[in-house]
């Protein structure tokens, strides 16, 4: 192995760089993120002091980090689904031979590359209760009386923010699930319709199962991304209104960067770690479950 390690040093060389980004900047944070969950610290002061498992202690008995739990798992079960129902149904929309499908795929996946911090600025002045278009074109249509504080109501603002995810990520589904549908062999859906299967029954019985495994990876992966939901809830909520829209790591941060506790937010950090690596595992297995049966 050196030998061959030996022959092929400049790889290596290119590789280096990488590989010290990658260590320096991912694996020192996560072993030092462990560390100071043991510890309190409140970054000014260089002394560490250590706590034992105290950081972890008061996680479990903190109403505002149970509080933000239940917020990010009301984002995660309501935002996911809605997500992917409305990638699909563009996909199969798309996936037809209609006029102008190429300029409306593009113009569905805009959101997903426009920058995150833009696009909920921009959603933050639609949902403004005083001047915001949203309320504006519901008066018109005579569907609201009186102005709506979309982002003011503890009740709405979740919700709201939900909707703009669903905005933003929906084009990104849809691509998953168009090159899903576009490896799905024409054979076995013809097949289906010679033998009386009509639209619904071809996709119920032949094309859904068959983009299980699309499913399976967007649910992966928007698990783990919606766990960790921060930009737009700082941009359009900064956590309110009292606390309604408070997620996991938006708590981290206040807790590391406005409390300056940073030993206790390195235990919500590994907390949520926790809870990410359970809910992939538990997903990871059904899956493979259904794919034995």
């Amino acid at each position: 192995m050196l030998r061959g390690m030996r022959r092929e040093w400049s790889a290596y060389v290119f590789l280096l760089p990488g590989f010290l980004i990658f260590s320096l900047f991912t694996v020192f944070g996560v072993i030092f993120s462990l560390f100071l969950s043991f510890h309190q610290w409140d970054i000014l002061n260089p002394a560490k002091l250590y706590v034992g498992v105290k950081n972890y202690q008061e996680l479990l008995q903190d109403p505002n980090f149970r509080q933000a739990v239940t917020n990010t798992l009301y984002y995660v079960f309501l935002s996911i689904p809605l997500t992917l129902l409305a990638g699909l149904g563009a996909a199969l929309l798309l996936n037809q031979r209609i006029r102008g499908r190429g300029f409306f795929r593009a113009l569905f996946y805009l959101p997903v590359i426009t920058p995150l911090v833009i696009s909920a600025i921009i959603w933050k002045f639609i949902y403004n209760g005083d001047y915001g278009l949203l309320n504006y074109y519901l008066e018109k249509l005579h569907l609201i009386s009186q102005p709506v504080e979309w982002l003011g109501n503890p009740s709405l603002a979740m919700p709201s923010v939900i909707a703009f995810s669903i905005w933003q990520s929906f084009g990104f589904a849809m691509v998953v699930y168009l090159a899903g549908l576009q490896a799905i062999p024409q054979e076995v859906v013809q097949a289906a319709e010679v033998d009386g299967a009509g639209a619904f029954q071809r996709f119920r019985y032949v094309v859904f199962p068959m983009l299980a495994p699309t499913t399976f990876f967007l649910v992966v992966v928007m698990v783990i991304q919606s766990f960790q939901a921060f930009t737009q809830i700082a941009i359009m909520t900064a956590g309110g209104p009292i606390g309604s829209t408070t997620t996991i790591v938006y708590y981290m941060y206040q807790q590391a960067f406005q409390f300056f506790r940073m030993g206790y937010a390195s235990a919500v950090t590994w907390a949520l770690f926790v809870m990410v690596f359970v809910f992939t595992v538990a997903q990871v297995r059904v899956y493979a479950r259904r794919a034995e049966v």
